[in-house]
Order: C-alpha cells, then sequence, then structure tokens
C-alpha cells in the first residue's frame, strides 16, 4: 500500500476509539485486559496455570447483548467513517490472533453478521484488507526464526492489537512483491515454499531445540489452517452481499493462491520424518474444502462473478502434488476438460499438416535475434507453431529444447528442415529460423524468442539428407547436383555455428553403423567433410576440442575406395582422390592426429602434385576451355590441396590475352589513358561446379581486388566468372556488395568506374540473387542513395540512368509490401519516374499477392504521400479502375493538374520561345551554350525541349542538335527528367489545338513519331526509356499510347533491339561459352549518356534498359481496353521479353491482375513471353488453352493431377516410419521426389537425369517449389473457364476425395498407416451407423484412383490429406476472385447437409454429429470416415495457414452465406471455421475486431432476445465458445500467448459489450465481464486504462 494509506493506519492505530473498541470485543471474546510481566509474555504457562486462571475467569455477556453494546459506542464518536475503520482494523487483528480458537471464531463470525445487518461493515474495503493482512501475517510466520512470544488472551491488551507490521498496513509488503492485477497468474506468486513453512510470530515455539522442529511446523500449520478456515467463512458470509468486481477478483487470486501453494510445509525436517508418507490432515482438509466451495461460488453459471476462463489461465490444474481430496481432483478435471475443448476453436484442422511450403516468398515477423554473432536486420520467423495446452501457437528456444527426439513436435520440426534441406530457401530464412550451436554460443546470449529449431534437429535432419542423397547415388540416379547444392547450404550452416561439428560427425558415423552401413559405397561424405574442412569452426574442433583424435578417426573411417564404372568421369576422378585431400590437410593441421591418417591416401597426394607440376609445366597454359574430362576431374582435386595456385591459375586464363589501351573519344582529352583487359571466354560453369567451395572463395575475393581497383578495366569474361561463381553457391558466397566492398576497402566505390561496374553487376546479372537472398529492399535503399545524390548533379548522366533503371527492376521485383524509406520519415529520394512506378508496383502487390501483415496499410495513405509529395501526376480514371480498392480510393481525390502543366507552359512560353531561338537556331553561336547554362532560371530550363518541339513546326533540320545535345548533357539528370515529362504535356497539347485547325489526327501522330526519332535515335538526346513511361503517363489522353505503340513499332528500335540480341548470346548468360562482346560504348549507350564517359560498358544498353519498361507498357495498354495494341507489342518483343529476368514473375502477375479481363488470344501472347520449353506446365494444359471451340472446364482429372503435382513437388513429405527422412527406400523410389524435376504431367515418375533445380537454373521465381507451384496458378489463370466453375470442381475433389482414393483398393504399406510420427492415432474407432449419411460417400468422375495413389508414392489415406493441403495452398495464391467463389460453394456444401437441417433431430445427436464431423481429416482418414463438412473445413483452414492477413477479411463472407444462423450445429460449425483465424489476428487490430464481431453477431442469431431456434438450448450447453470468446480476447489484448497480465484492450470490450445487450440474459450473463462496466466486469474494474463508469 501507498504511504498515505500507512500514515491513515498509524492514525487508526492512535485513534480514542481504539482502545475502547478492543475492551468490548475482549469483554465478549472472554479475554483479559490486565496487564502482565514480562516474564508471563516469555514463560508459556503450564497446565495448572491455565486451569486456575480459566476457573478465575468472568464469563462473557450473552452474544445478542453485542450489538447494542457496539451502537452505545458508536454513539460516542462523531466520526463515523474513521471508526468503522478503526473497527476493521480491530476485527481484522482478532481474526488473526484468535482463529484456532473455535468459540472466540465462532463470535467473531456471529459479530461479523451482526454489524453486517447494522450496515457496518464495507465488504469491498473489509474482505481485502484482511487477506491482505492474512496473506503479512503468514509470511510473517513463514519467516520467523527466532522464538516468538505465545498467544495469550491479554497479548491484544498489552499493545492495544498485534504488531503493525501484522496488519493492514504492512500487507504492502506482500501486495509488493505480487503484480499489480488481482487476477495474475498464481504461479511464482505468495510465500516462497522454502521459507512459508517456518513458524508465524504468534504461535508458540520452543528456543533452538532441533527435536521440536516438526511439532513447532505442525502447530504453525494448523494455525494457518484455522486462520484460512475461518477467512473462507467470512468471504462465504460476505459473498451473500453484492460486492464489487475488483473485490471478487482480489478474493479470487488470493483463493487460488492457498490452493496453488496448499502443500508449503517445513523445510529441514529429519530425514526419518520426512521418509514417512504424509497426509494432510483434517484442518487442512477443511480449509481447502471451503476454499473450494469459495471458488465454485464465485464461477457458477448463475451468478457468474468471475468467468470460469480465469480457472482455465490460472494454472491450478498444474499443481505438482495434488493432494487425494476428490473435491479438489472434481475441480481440476472440469478444468482440464473445459480447457480441451476450448483449444480446440484455437486450432485449425490437420494444423499438425501445416508447414511452409518455400513455394511463396512470403515471411511473418516474430523477433529479432542474431546468428553467430551476425545481426540479423529482419525479423525472426517462425516457420512452425506448438500448440499450448490453451491452444495457443507456441515458439522460442526454451520450448524448441524441451521437445522429446521422437515425439510428433519433434518430427514436425524435422519435416520442416528436411523440406528446406531438399528445396533450399534462402539463407535469409535459415538465419531467422535457426539457433546456434550451444558450443559456439557466447555464455552472455539469453534465449531466443522467435527460434523454433535446435541444433539437435539440424543435426539429425542434415544426416537425414545425407542419408537420403546416398541411397540416390546408390540407385545409379545421377545426383551429383543435388550433392552440390546440399553441399551449399552445408557450408552455410556449419559457418554459421548451427552444427556442432564433433557431435554431428559422432551421430554420422553412428547413424552409417546401425542402421545404414550398407549404404556408404562412396566416397560422397568423405567430399562433403573436404568442403567444410577449412571453415574456421571445424579447424578448431581437429585443432582444440579435446575429442579431436575421436573425430579425426571417425572422419577417415568414411573412406570409400571409389569403383566407378566411368573412372575419367571428373565426379569419379575427384571422389577417387578426395580422402587423400582430406588426409592431406588433416596432417597440415595437427599432429597429434597424424598416426591416425591412412598412409596410402597422403601417398596418392603425390600423385596429384605430380600432374599439377606437368599441368603447369612451362609458359604454355592449360586451354581450359577444351579440357578433357581427366584433366577436368584432376584440377577439381588441385581445388582442395592447392586452392591458392589454383586460384591464380584461373585469374590467369581470365587475364591470358593480356592488355589494351582504349584510345580516348572525341570528347576526351588526348592525354587520359584507358587500361582494358583483352576479352576471353569465361570459365564455363561445367568446370566452376566442380571447385570447392574454399577456392571459390578466393576467387571471389581476388576477382573483386583485380575489378575494383581501378588499374585496369576487367574484360567481361571475369566479370561474368565472378557473377557465375556468386550464382552457383548462393549461400556460400552471397555478399551485399555496397556493404562488402566498402568494408574490404572503404575507397572501393570512389575510383574510376568501380560504382558504374557494380550496379551493372547487380542491374544484368544479379538481380534475382539479391531477392532470392531477401535483400533487394536493402539494395533498393542503397541505390537509392546513389540516385538521391546524383539526380540534381550536372552532367552525371551514365551512373544516374545505369541507378534509376536498377532501382526501377529492385521496385518491381519485390513481391511484398514495402516501405520506400529506410526510416519512414519525409519525402522519398526517388525519382518522379521511381515515384510512379513504385505506385504501381504497390498496386500490383496489393492486388495479386495481398498484404501479409494487415496493419501496414494503415500506413498506405502516409506512404503514398510521402511518395507523391513533390509530384503533381495524377492516374487516369482507367488505370485506376485496376488499382486495388484501398488505393484507387487514395488516389482517387488528387487533384488533377495537367490542364494547369499547360498553363504554366503558356506563362513561360514566350521567354522559353526567345531563349530557344538564341540557342536552338541553326546559326546558333555555340558559346551561348555554356551562358545559357548558367543564366537560364531552372523553371524556363525544364522547358527546353519543349521549346524546341515548338521551333521544329515539323521540321527537325530546324533546331541546331548541337546546342540543344550539348546543353540536355550538362544540366542535371533531375532537369532532363523534367524536360521529357513537359515536353509530352506540350506535344499533347499540340495535336489538340492541331486537330481543332482539321488536321488528320494520323498525319499529326506520324510527324510527332518523327520529331521523337530526332531525340531519340537520329541525335539521341534523351533516354528513350524515360520517354516511353512519361507517355504511358498520360494515358487519359488517347493520343499518348498510340505514339507509343508507333514508336515501338518503327524501325530504329527493332533493329536496335535486333542488334542488342545478336550480340548478347542467349538469356541463360551462365550457359554461354564463347567470348562476350564488348560493344562501343557510343553504340551501346548513345550519344546523351556516352559523352566525355570513357569506360567501356560490360552488359549496359539503351536495348537493355527497356526490359523492365515493356511489361509496364502492356500494363497500360490492357487498362485502355487497347488488347490488339499489347498483343502486336507482345508478338515483337517476346523473344526480347527472354531476357527479362523477371519474366516469370511479370507472366504470372499480370494474369492475376487482369483476370477476368483478357481474351484467350492475349493470354496465349503473353504466356510466349515465357520459354515454355522450361517451364513444367501440365501435359494437357496446351490443349485446354488452344481449345477453338467454345470454352470447355477441363475434367476432374486435369485439377486432381494438378494437385498431385503440388503434393509431390511442393507439399513437405510426410515421415512414415522412424527408419530414415522419408520412411524407409521403397517410399522414396515410389513417390516423385518433390526435388526432382517431372515429367510433362508435373507427377509422373521424376526425370532422373535432371536431378535438383540449382537455383541458377531457376532464378525466376527462384526455388524449385515456387516454380511448380506459380506454374500452377499460371495454369490456372489461363484456363478460358470462369472462377466459380474451376472452384467448384477443386471443392468436389476436395470433399470426394478418400472414397475416390479408397475405390481404387491401394492403401498403400499395412503398417504405414497409424505407425507414423506424422498421422496420429485416431480416436474415433470407427463410425457410428447414425452418423453414416454425413459421410462422403460419393466419388469424384473423371479420375483413375489406381493411378492417381501408385503415382503419390503415398497410402490413400495420407494423399487424401496432402491433397487437401495442396489444394489450401494453391487457392491461397489465386486472386481474390476465387476466394469469393470458394466461399460461397465451401457455404453451400455445408449448408447442403441434411442433418443440419433436419428439424427431427436432438440436440445430443446433432451435437455428436457436429463433432464427429469435424474431426481432422487425418483422425478420420484412419477409419476412412472422412466427412465433406470435414473436408471442406479442413481446406479452409488450409487456405487460412497460406494467405496474407489482408486477404483474410474476405473470409467474413462464408459467415455471411451461412446466416442467419438458426441452430447450434452451426452456431459450432462457424466457430471452427473462424476461431482459428482469430489468433492469427492478434497484431491486426481491425480486423480482429471485424472478425470477432462477426462471432458475436451470429451469437445473437442464435442466442439472442428475438432468436428463435428449433430446438431450445441452455447457455451451458455453448460454455467452451464462452470461454473461447474469453481467451481470443485477452490473446488479442496480449498480441500473442496469454500472460498473467494480459488484459482485454478496452476498445475490444465496448464491442463486445454492444453485442451483450441482444443477446439473452442468461448468455449475456456468462459473458457479463467482457464489458467496460466497471460494476459488473472484472476485467473492467482491474484495467489500468479503464475509465470508470459514471454510473
Amino acid at each position: 500500500m501507498d504511504q498515505n494509506h500507512q500514515r491513515a493506519s498509524r492514525a487508526y492505530q492512535f485513534h480514542p476509539a481504539r482502545p475502547a473498541i478492543i475492551d468490548l470485543f475482549n469483554l465478549y471474546l472472554g479475554r483479559s485486559s490486565a496487564p502482565k510481566s514480562d516474564d508471563s509474555i516469555q514463560e508459556p504457562p503450564n497446565k495448572t496455570q491455565k486451569r486456575v486462571s480459566a476457573l478465575k475467569r468472568e464469563l462473557p455477556p450473552r452474544n445478542e447483548q453485542f450489538v447494542l453494546d457496539f451502537e452505545q459506542l458508536q454513539s460516542q464518536f462523531a466520526d463515523q467513517d474513521q471508526l468503522r475503520a478503526v473497527t476493521e482494523t480491530v476485527f481484522i487483528s482478532l481474526v488473526i490472533q484468535c482463529s484456532g480458537h473455535a468459540p472466540r471464531a465462532e463470535f467473531l463470525l456471529f459479530a461479523l453478521r451482526s454489524l453486517c445487518s447494522i450496515g457496518y461493515i464495507h465488504w469491498d474495503t473489509f474482505l481485502p484488507s484482511l487477506l491482505s493482512s492474512v496473506s503479512s501475517a503468514e509470511i510473517s510466520a513463514s519467516q520467523a526464526n527466532q522464538p516468538a512470544p505465545a498467544v495469550s488472551s491479554t497479548t491484544l491488551s498489552q499493545s492495544g492489537m498485534l504488531a503493525t507490521s501484522g496488519t493492514v498496513p504492512n500487507s504492502s509488503n506482500f501486495q509488493s512483491s505480487s503484480p499489480a492485477s488481482p487476477l495474475l497468474s498464481v504461479h511464482g506468486i505468495g510465500s516462497p515454499a522454502q521459507s512459508a513453512t517456518e513458524p508465524p510470530s504468534c504461535v508458540t515455539l520452543s528456543p533452538v531445540k532441533s527435536s521440536d522442529n516438526r511439532s513447532n511446523m505442525l502447530t504453525r500449520d494448523n494455525a494457518i489452517s484455522s486462520l484460512r478456515q475461518l477467512c473462507c467463512k467470512i468471504i462465504l458470509t460476505g459473498l451473500e452481499s453484492n460486492l464489487k468486481p475488483v473485490t471478487h477478483a482480489d478474493i479470487f487470486y488470493h483463493m487460488l493462491n492457498w490452493l496453488v501453494n496448499w502443500d508449503q510445509r517445513q523445510q529441514g525436517v529429519d530425514e526419518f520424518d520426512a521418509s514417512k508418507p504424509w497426509k494432510p490432515d483434517k484442518a487442512l482438509i477443511e480449509w481447502l474444502h471451503s476454499c473450494l466451495d469459495v471458488i465454485w461460488l464465485f464461477v457458477e453459471d448463475d451468478k457468474c462473478r468471475v468467468p470460469f476462463y480465469e480457472l482455465l489461465r490460472s494454472g491450478l490444474q498444474f499443481i505438482e502434488n495434488i493432494p487425494d481430496d476428490e473435491a479438489l481432483f472434481t475441480l481440476i478435471l472440469e478444468i482440464h476438460r473445459r480447457r480441451d475443448m476450448m483449444a480446440v476453436h484455437m486450432q485449425m484442422l490437420d494444423q499438425h499438416l501445416h508447414c511452409p511450403t518455400f513455394g511463396t516468398p512470403r515471411l511473418l515477423s516474430q523477433a529479432t535475434t542474431n546468428v553467430a554473432g551476425e545481426v540479423v536486420s529482419n525479423m525472426r520467423y517462425s516457420p512452425i507453431t506448438y500448440p499450448s495446452v490453451l491452444g495457443e501457437p507456441l515458439h522460442g528456444e526454451d520450448l524448441a529444447a524441451s521437445i522429446q527426439r521422437g515425439s510428433l513436435d519433434w518430427e514436425r520440426a524435422l519435416r520442416c528442415i528436411r523440406h528446406a534441406l531438399r528445396n533450399t530457401p534462402s539463407p535469409d530464412w535459415w538465419k531467422r529460423v535457426l539457433l546456434v550451436a550451444p558450443c559456439h554460443r557466447h555464455h552472455t546470449q539469453g534465449p531466443t524468442t522467435g527460434a523454433v529449431f535446435t541444433s539437435e534437429m539440424i543435426c539429425e535432419a542434415t544426416i537425414d539428407r545425407i542419408v537420403e542423397l546416398l541411397k540416390l547415388t546408390n540407385t545409379e540416379i545421377n545426383c551429383w547436383q543435388d550433392w552440390l547444392v546440399f553441399s551449399d547450404i552445408f557450408f552455410f550452416l556449419t559457418k554459421s555455428g548451427c552444427i556442432d561439428f564433433v557431435d554431428f560427425v559422432d551421430k554420422l558415423v553412428l547413424r552409417l553403423a546401425e542402421g545404414e552401413h550398407h549404404i556408404l559405397r562412396t566416397n560422397h561424405v568423405t567430399w562433403l567433410l573436404a568442403q567444410i574442412i577449412r571453415v574456421e569452426l571445424v579447424m578448431n574442433a581437429l585443432n582444440t576440442d579435446s575429442r579431436k583424435v575421436e573425430t579425426t578417426r571417425k572422419m577417415v573411417s568414411f573412406h570409400k575406395e571409389d569403383r566407378s564404372s566411368d573412372p575419367n568421369n571428373p565426379q569419379s576422378i575427384l571422389l577417387d582422390f578426395i580422402s587423400s585431400c582430406q588426409n592431406l590437410r588433416i596432417w597440415s593441421l595437427n599432429t597429434s592426429t597424424r598416426e591416425y591418417l591412412n598412409n596410402e591416401q597422403l601417398q596418392k597426394g603425390k600423385l596429384i602434385d605430380e600432374w599439377w607440376r606437368q599441368a603447369s609445366k612451362g609458359d604454355r597454359m592449360m586451354d581450359y576451355m577444351n579440357l578433357d574430362d581427366r584433366s577436368i576431374g584432376m584440377f577439381w582435386v588441385v581445388s582442395y590441396t592447392m586452392a591458392q595456385p589454383a586460384c591464380e591459375t584461373v585469374m590467369n586464363w581470365l587475364q591470358s590475352t593480356g592488355v589494351t589501351e582504349l584510345l580516348p573519344g572525341a570528347n576526351q582529352s588526348s592525354n587520359e589513358r584507358l587500361t582494358v583487359m583483352r576479352e576471353v571466354s569465361p570459365v564455363p560453369i561445367s568446370l566452376l561446379l566442380g571447385f570447392s567451395i574454399n577456392l571459390c572463395l578466393k576467387l571471389a575475393f581476388m576477382m573483386e581486388d583485380t575489378m575494383f581497383s581501378g588499374q585496369v578495366v576487367p574484360n567481361i569474361a571475369m566479370v561474368e566468372t565472378y557473377a557465375r561463381l556468386l550464382l552457383i553457391a548462393p549461400h556460400s558466397l552471397f555478399r551485399s556488395h555496397f556493404s562488402h566492398l566498402t568494408q574490404r576497402n572503404p575507397s572501393a566505390l570512389t575510383k574510376p568506374g568501380a560504382t558504374l561496374l557494380v550496379l551493372e553487376i547487380l542491374n544484368y546479372r544479379l538481380l534475382s540473387l539479391y531477392r532470392y537472398q531477401g535483400k533487394s529492399k536493402p539494395l533498393m535503399y542503397d541505390v537509392t542513395k546513389i540516385v538521391s545524390t546524383l539526380k540534381g548533379k550536372r552532367g552525371d548522366h551514365r551512373v544516374f540512368r545505369l541507378a534509376e533503371n536498377l532501382c526501377m527492376n529492385l521496385i518491381l521485383s519485390l513481391r511484398e509490401f514495402f516501405v520506400v524509406k529506410k526510416d519512414g520519415k519525409g519525402p522519398t529520394e526517388f525519382t518522379e519516374t521511381l515515384n510512379r512506378i513504385t505506385v504501381t508496383t504497390l498496386a500490383i502487390i496489393i492486388k495479386t499477392r495481398g498484404v501479409a501483415e494487415a496493419e501496414l496499410l494503415l500506413f498506405l495513405q502516409a506512404m503514398l504521400d510521402q511518395i507523391l509529395a513533390s509530384s503533381h501526376h495524377t492516374w487516369s480514371e482507367k488505370t485506376l479502375r485496376y488499382f486495388p480498392s484501398i488505393m484507387r480510393e487514395a488516389l482517387i481525390g488528387r487533384i488533377d493538374n495537367r490542364n494547369s502543366a499547360v498553363q504554366a507552359w503558356q506563362q513561360v512560353e514566350t521567354t522559353v520561345i526567345n531563349q530557344c531561338t538564341q540557342l536552338l537556331s541553326p546559326s546558333a553561336d555555340p558559346t551561348y551554350v555554356m551562358t545559357y547554362i548558367s543564366h537560364s532560371f531552372p523553371q524556363h530550363r525544364q522547358y527546353l525541349c519543349a521549346g524546341a518541339w515548338t521551333l521544329m513546326h515539323g521540321h527537325v533540320e530546324n533546331i541546331n542538335s548541337a546546342n540543344l545535345g550539348c546543353v540536355l548533357r550538362e544540366i542535371s539528370p533531375e532537369e532532363v527528367t523534367a524536360n521529357i515529362y513537359t515536353m509530352v504535356d506540350v506535344l499533347l497539347h499540340r495535336i489538340h489545338l492541331e486537330l481543332q485547325h482539321g488536321h488528320l489526327v494520323q498525319d499529326l501522330i506520324s510527324k510527332a513519331c518523327a520529331n521523337l526519332a530526332f531525340f531519340i535515335w537520329t541525335h539521341e538526346l534523351l533516354p528513350l526509356d524515360i520517354l516511353l513511361l512519361a507517355l504511358i503517363d498520360r494515358d487519359d489522353d488517347p493520343h499518348a499510347l498510340r505514339i507509343v505503340i508507333h514508336l515501338l513499332e518503327r524501325q530504329e528500335l527493332q533493329q536496335r533491339v535486333k542488334f542488342y540480341l545478336n550480340n548478347r548470346g542467349r538469356p541463360e548468360h551462365w550457359l554461354y561459352s564463347g567470348a562476350f562482346k564488348r560493344i562501343e560504348l557510343q553504340k551501346a549507350l548513345g550519344n546523351h549518356l556516352s559523352w566525355k564517359e570513357r569506360l567501356p560498358p560490360f552488359f549496359d544498353d539503351i536495348a537493355a534498359r527497356l526490359l523492365p519498361v515493356i511489361p509496364l507498357i502492356i500494363y497500360r495498354l490492357i487498362e485502355n481496353d487497347a488488347l490488339d495494341a499489347a498483343d502486336r507489342v507482345l508478338q515483337l518483343y517476346s523473344t526480347f521479353l527472354h531476357y527479362y529476368p523477371l519474366n516469370f514473375t511479370f507472366v504470372r502477375d499480370i494474369l492475376a491482375y487482369f483476370y477476368g479481363h483478357l481474351p484467350g488470344k492475349l493470354i496465349l501472347r503473353i504466356l510466349n513471353v515465357l520459354d515454355i520449353k522450361k517451364i513444367p506446365f501440365s501435359e494437357s494444359f496446351p490443349q485446354h488453352i488452344n481449345s477453338s471451340s467454345a470454352a470447355i472446364c477441363p475434367p476432374s482429372d486435369y485439377f486432381a493431377t494438378l494437385l498431385l503435382g503440388l503434393v509431390n513437388n511442393v507439399i513437405p513429405p510426410l515421415s512414415t516410419s522412424k527408419g530414415g527422412p522419408m520412411g524407409d527406400s521403397s517410399h522414396n523410389s515410389t513417390r516423385a521426389p518433390q526435388n526432382k524435376t517431372p515429367s510433362a504431367s508435373q507427377s509422373g515418375p521424376a526425370n532422373s537425369s535432371e536431378g535438383q533445380k540449382a537455383f541458377y537454373q531457376i532464378q525466376d521465381p527462384g526455388t524449385y517449389t515456387q516454380l511448380i507451384l506459380e506454374t500452377a496458378v499460371i495454369e490456372i489463370l489461363s484456363l478460358p473457364v470462369s472462377a466459380s466453375q474451376i472452384i467448384s470442381l477443386l471443392v468436389q475433389i476436395v470433399v470426394h476425395i478418400q472414397p475416390t482414393l479408397i475405390q481404387s483398393g491401394v492403401y498403400g504399406a499395412p503398417n504405414s498407416v497409424g505407425q507414423g510420427s506424422v498421422l496420429p492415432t485416431s480416436p474415433s474407432g470407427g463410425s457410428g451407423d447414425s452418423f453414416s449419411a454425413s459421410r462422403s460417400t460419393l466419388s469424384v468422375s473423371g479420375i483413375n484412383p489406381s493411378n492417381f495413389v501408385s503415382r503419390s508414392g503415398y497410402t490413400c489415406q495420407q494423399l487424401s490429406c496432402l491433397l487437401i493441403q495442396a489444394c489450401g495452398l494453391l487457392l491461397a495464391q489465386l486472386p481474390p476472385e476465387f476466394h469469393i467463389q470458394l466461399y460461397i460453394e465451401a457455404a453451400r456444401v455445408i449448408k447442403e447437409s441434411w442433418w443440419l437441417t433436419d428439424g427431427k433431430r436432438s440436440l445430443g445427436e446433432l451435437d455428436s454429429a457436429v463433432g464427429y464431423a469435424l474431426l481432422d481429416p487425418t483422425w478420420a482418414a484412419q477409419d476412412n470416415t472422412s466427412t465433406a463438412i470435414g473436408n471442406v473445413v479442413a481446406l479452409l483452414h488450409a487456405f487460412f495457414s497460406n494467405l496474407p492477413q489482408e486477404w483474410l477479411e474476405g473470409a467474413h463472407l462464408i459467415i455471411k452465406h451461412l446466416r442467419p444462423v438458426t441452430s447450434v450445429a452451426v452456431l459450432r460449425i462457424a466457430f471452427r471455421i473462424m476461431g482459428p483465424v482469430l489468433p492469427r489476428l492478434a497484431n491486426a487490430h481491425n480486423l480482429f475486431n471485424k472478425s470477432l464481431s462477426l462471432l458475436l453477431n451470429i451469437l445473437v442469431d442464435v442466442f439472442g432476445k428475438n432468436s428463435q431456434t428449433s430446438i431450445p438450448v441452455e447457455a451451458s450447453e455453448i460454455a467452451d465458445l464462452i470461454d473461447f470468446l474469453h481467451h481470443v480476447v485477452h490473446y488479442e489484448g496480449q498480441g500473442g500467448p496469454v500472460q498473467g497480465t494480459s488484459k482485454p484492450r478496452p476498445d475490444v470490450l465496448v464491442l463486445c459489450g454492444r453485442a451483450l445487450e441482444n443477446l439473452r440474459e442468461d448468455v449475456r450473463h456468462l459473458l457479463s465481464h467482457l464489458t467496460t462496466d466497471v460494476n459488473s466486469s472484472i476485467y473492467a474494474a482491474t484495467h489500468p486504462k479503464m475509465a470508470p463508469n459514471p454510473s
């Protein structure tokens, strides 16, 4: 309590009424008030003295006289409030002292009732004070270590009352150690166990005798039991009155605390005594029962003083030592029952199957942490969670560490990790989820909150993957690519410290020795360890670890004599010599382990040295482009033993043709000399793939030193080889270039050409790599700094335009909502062009992919204001109609300033024309150029091109192009951009004026294009990409897009693009084996960008700058219904767009953005942007989209095959036995592994010759699972049938999938079902006859079930569950048009269940039917008892789990289609559908409120004041729903799992309160605490921010 309360209490102690009150009570209690000597206090009276004293004692008055005496005493004092307070403090003291004396305790109860009858007790102040004082007295008793005075009838009279520290004021000692709220968790609160058993000061103790210790303990325990028993009786009396909710909360908290700590007994009992079984005595049982009586009165439905939910979250059911007491056990059992029922609503059906597929790059943020000391700027991500007993999703290091090996949760974690090891998500993903191994962690590092995987899990999954690859290798499948991809991840995991190397080697040896000894037939494991042997953590383990000798021996034991069928194969040669490489490395590391090495292998190292001497002998250099297989293999071997010489050799290859001097151009001074490496062929990727990772690292560093030294311009071959290195090992070699190069050399990017080279590499080679790594946004921020610095700088056009083009590509590459500024403050640093593209990109993302975190949309308006702070641009109505509604509403109100732009031109036209006449007339003085630049105003300079346009009059010879070009090159890039925008405005305005004078529009368009050709091609004065973007942004003018189409169709551009295609090789640059042609600077970039520039380009080109622009033009043409024009443009540029690094993403997004508005012909043209042969489309897909007849919906088999492709290639495989990562090997051979490229059907046997797809082969979209999933999305979006038809067929497949598959008669291995750790054992034990009609008994026509099951490798039960997951995943990737149809179809299936509408069914039957129907499909599958409703709800949950938060709002539609809800059965189904969605919305407050409101509304439908249900239902029948509503409100208030301190948000309580007004009284009563009324709600009454109710 606070100091004011303490001062008041001291005042009460000296209040004049106090002695009189004490005397009055002593009189009725039969206690003497005569003073006694100190001796009598210290020496306990013997039995004789007590007997004599008793004989002398006067009898107390009759109890009935007490009220009269008290009223007489009361009349003597004026201040009744103070008198009441003093009375309460005295009474509380007497309760504490007299609780062990039964007659006196009975009188105190009588006195309390009497005072209450005359209204003299304020229960709401008295009871909390009593409990606080009791707690303080118990703590004092627990902590007393010295003798204390005995309780006697005179103790009170001597001191006036019990010592102040034992009464109300000092109860703050207890309260201060407790959380503020009385509703907090009882764990760890109250008197500590080690001190609670010590005797209280009010109990007689022997001085120090240990032999009396047990007696003292029992005395103290009995005293506490008596005190608590009396308190409970007092509370029961108080509960007869109407107490305030805050008082209820306080009492309830104390009762729970007593129950949880019921068994805290004396510590230090003699061993003999402690060994005896101890049973609770009668006194303890009595107060326990009284305490339980109080609790039951609190939670009883009739009164509902406290919600039963408070018991569910109290932790009472987890007390460690439950007494052998039926009453307490009954309560705990009820808590468990209701908790389990409530938890069901928090979890989705088949939630244990939900697992990241890596088919989508979306991540959800959780908490920050780091890996191996590296700060991870991105948030932590929990790919899977573990449900708590309350159904909440949990994660964190402590939780992960507690998971038992072999448990269901352990297998779920391993399933996810194994899938990641096969499908290679980016290092960014790994860093978000991994834990550093304990042996590599700093001792000061605390537990990681966001982690779900331990190093032990990573270790086991890694070994599983090794075993899996060994099995594939032994089947003669060429899986070298799989090993290469895996070694890249393995290196990354080891270097990051996520694997304890010593432990890993131990476990790998055991695994191969125990169950897999027959599979180690090759040296692949030795090769894998050789890849990481130079990692610092591994070298430390082999050098300094106490187990280094044993570890070395085990490493050497993996060696196998390689007996390949093709000994000259490079891989065979490497594997043959790799043991020698490993032995040589260990030999050089540590002398103490040399004796364990294989001498034969050490001697074999001489063969490597000999080959190297011969190969590098003399001046002749190896022809790396024509090495034979043996030479390739031996060079790979050398990369493991002599990395430095091998590195120097590769560098020599790339510099073998020497250098040449680049002559200065016309605009450069003759003394500027530039040295350039002559061109050679880049190192083939087939050779690079076999290099050790150590060599690749050295090579990358050495190349960077050479390329960015500034001394010599590298050849394209070196830059290309460097890019290839980074692409083949994305985990091991990735670096963020700007920060990496600056850290290595702070002046690196200041050297000539360094920034240009970095930008070219990023823009034309590594764009997809950065996106894969999740680094596009950080790179965008870095490049924006360059753009911001240069946009106002005069003359620096080349670097600026390249950086701007890179930024454009980066913005278009983003696939999730992003903020435009890192700090989120102030206007953007983008250019006007980038700002406009940003808005378009945000529209595409929001419309086609949704927003992962709905709350981000709250900042959308502010972000649009940031983007458009300095822009006057407005989007046309035709463009805005395709924007997502939230952006359309935000932008539609912008003022259209196009007219004012023309007016501004008209105001300055005269001045600008005069200046342009002097500057641009054919006879103009060249010296006037500098005068113009120095003295003209910026507002006039932005109209320079507009003035030139006006002066042309259609005759380009009227313009002095030399002067115009000189000015445009000397002014800043920002001013050039402004000139382009103003010129476009003016030329469109002039076309309108000339149309009014009778000119033909076709002639005007042709003349405009001819004039623009003067700017773009004839004299190359302006950047074409910016001009095209400026024109399409004026699509409000009907002529702008016509000009764009004419420009794109002109021969100048066609020839330019053809020249680019002829000189750039194939789009897969990493496969190009010839020498790259370096294009002359002026030819590549034109006059405007190349003027005064000397550094030759590598990959940059005017045509390449158009790659991100043409897709935007296609968007704008379709928005303006120019479909034929879009078709022509795509026809012209489809081959060119193969070079666009984001062309797959472009196709997917444009089909989703315009879904329902594209004709079939245009869809085919869009698909041709892709290299169709490389995309894994379904075998029958072409015939469905090429059908010349009317649109026919594909058969069910087509969609089922599509889903089967996702099961086989995207959904993480199930583990069906403990024998291996995928069950036994037969499972692997029957199921098409998802890491194999499927045949045309996507689900047939794997094409074993291709092996796993590496990142460089699928840079867009990035991972193989993304490729398969997005391909399926493209197929669905391309079909010439409506979304409703597609959804109807997919839902029918899901509803009837199990009976369809069962008809095949293929059940898989008899022991695989139910025995695995993923599919739990069914609790149903079969189906009941009464529910047979609710089962899905119909099969889907058009599907060959036998073939279907055999192609999957799963049993039909497993496959049916996984197909549901695959369907939900697929639907979540489709645009919202499909979601709407899904909700309609799902509601139809539910409503058509006959037993829901059968009015003759009893409530019990319906409840049973609902429970049966909503079993997890994996459980129901065990008995072949799947139901239509169960499958549909599981489909919706799989769909929800993959849906971005923003799109979850659409889920409300299914409830709207189910309304009006008139039965508890449908109510339960609705809660089961939407309930698990609410926890996902804990950080999306607005969306959570809408969803909660929807559930409350359907509750009103059934239990409203005016609702008419067919069967009367008691409120108690929905106790689980009531508990769930309480829980989810607390969950959202906490923003995660409910804690002891969790509070509902006030606005959520307001929302609940409004709904409660319409409920029946009995239901409203149970929810009465979910309101803001402090007089009825314990949450409102105890909420620190809740305003008191004025009433």
